[in-house]
């Protein structure tokens, strides 16, 4: 059985707060470097897995690029469709943690400007279902959400790659199911019956799904996710008496000050989640369009664009995805 100890996830995946910015930082820069030797951001993902760019006139000016601030709203943005996604098609939890964690590690070395987050969506779900052996073809995928199942099977060694093949990741809704049922929680409990625990899990997992739209899982461990979704779940429903429930958790690997400050961390995380407007993603958007090259393309398609509005309603343009 994987350990979370002994893995990749742990090892190489987990950052303190300082290295998390700075690699945000230096995606974004390396965007502007793009824009700057091509003329735009958006690569073109070959069948091999290589980037190539479009040829964009000299005497075009530079876009404008996204803020560091502008990135973290539209993955704020899509991490949210990408759960709608996996709710659509009623994925087991553990395939939207991990398609998450997977386009949250992407974009830990790509900017938004450079790849297309649509489509990295679609591609992490794609492949999380067959790492969590819940296979779903990548046409009935794109048929589900009428999208082009082409996008993922162009973008999957693209983003393996740059995964660097690590697709093994560990989620909290495990840990949830091992601290409610691991133990002996009614002894801990206030009002421990069946159902009360149930609907305690229920909570906990619902809180839980908070916390993956947040940086929180690429700072912390997945068990230690899983006691902040427990805390908060339990601050509603005062089943545990949880100050001795968590000291029976301890392995000796913290102490319960430590433990606690790590719980405090992570409902600041969710505290200071903020969703951005629909103002902020059309203003984003536009820009955004701007560093892939499409504006121009665009202004002369808009007259097709009315024309084939009944389409549209069909397929979710970029905004909607």
């Amino acid at each position: 059985m994987a350990d979370f100890q002994t893995s990749t996830h742990r090892r190489k995946w987990i950052f303190t707060p300082e290295q998390l910015a700075e690699k945000y930082k230096a995606a974004n820069q390396r965007a502007i470097e793009t824009m700057d030797k091509y003329g735009v951001a958006l690569a073109k993902v070959n069948k091999d897995g290589s980037l190539s760019y479009p040829e964009i006139p000299k005497e075009s000016s530079r876009p404008k690029a996204l803020t560091i601030e502008e990135e973290q709203s539209m993955r704020v943005y899509y991490e949210t469709k990408l759960q709608e996604v996996c709710n659509s098609f009623h994925f087991p939890h553990k395939i939207q943690a991990t398609a998450l964690i997977y386009f949250k590690r992407f974009y830990l070395r790509w900017s938004v400007m450079q790849h297309e987050p649509k489509n990295i969506l679609l591609t992490c779900i794609y492949l999380a279902c067959m790492v969590e052996e819940n296979y779903v073809s990548a046409e009935e995928l794109g048929k589900g959400i009428s999208q082009d199942p082409e996008l993922m099977l162009t973008n999957d060694l693209l983003v393996c790659q740059s995964l660097e093949f690590d697709l093994i990741v560990f989620a909290p809704y495990r840990s949830i199911e091992g601290f409610i049922h691991g133990r002996e929680v009614p002894s801990f409990g206030l009002n421990g019956d069946d159902d009360q625990i149930q609907m305690l899990k229920n909570t906990a997992k619902m809180e839980v799904d908070k916390i993956m739209l947040t940086d929180a899982p690429l700072l912390f461990a997945p068990g230690q996710l899983a006691l902040a979704a427990l805390r908060r779940a339990n601050q509603l429903h005062r089943i545990l008496d949880f100050d001795t429930y968590l000291g029976s958790t301890l392995s000796g690997a913290h102490t319960i000050s430590e433990l606690v400050e790590f719980l405090d961390a992570i409902d600041s995380w969710v505290r200071r989640y903020k969703f951005p407007s629909d103002k902020e993603i059309q203003h984003i958007n536009r820009k955004l369009k701007s560093c892939w090259g499409q504006s121009s393309r665009d202004k002369k398609s808009k007259h097709e664009s009315k024309r084939s509005s009944n389409e549209e309603h069909n397929v979710p343009s970029h905004h909607e995805m």
